[in-house]
């Protein structure tokens, strides 16, 4: 693995949803609010979406047992309903990984009735920071799966 890829996460989910669907979820702030968490004891606290290229969002996960607040905020770089979202990521104050940028891309690639999401998280700072990220968007994933298109096949 080389340097560029030792920073570069890459997940694939089918759900049983259409494109427009599965979409959606990534982008409406009050579906984002339902799965997108780490773990299912935690809650959405902050879904803000101004979805345009140059608009920005703002997401925030609370752990209740530990006290603790996540957020994430970026800008979108691509919008393509309801193909490919492409937009910066970065730690707010107090995450530990504060001013690093790093960019995510997702493909809805649909099948008919099916969608499998292509989420490629680059620019990661180290590959202990990929590690970390691939723990959080499995369990987002999965979140999305069991709480928004339950019945959707298992994780391919």
């Amino acid at each position: 693995m080389n340097g560029a890829d030792s920073a570069t996460l890459r997940l694939e989910r089918t759900f049983d949803a259409p494109p427009e669907a599965v979409f959606d979820a990534w982008t409406n702030p009050e579906v984002l609010r339902r799965w997108w968490v780490v773990n299912t004891a935690w809650r959405t606290t902050v879904a803000e979406v101004d979805l345009h290229v140059g608009g920005c969002y703002r997401l925030s996960m609370e752990d209740p047992d530990a006290g603790t607040t996540h957020t994430v905020r970026g800008e979108y770089r691509e919008v393509r309903r309801p193909e490919r979202l492409v937009y910066s990521w970065c730690w707010e104050e107090g995450e530990g990984r504060t001013g690093h940028v790093s960019t995510v891309t997702v493909e809805f690639l649909g099948d008919g009735e099916r969608t499998t999401v292509v989420l490629e998280h680059s620019d990661l700072a180290s590959p202990e920071s990929r590690d970390q990220h691939r723990v959080g968007w499995e369990g987002c994933l999965e979140n999305l799966r069991a709480r928004i298109f339950a019945g959707a096949p298992q994780p391919s």
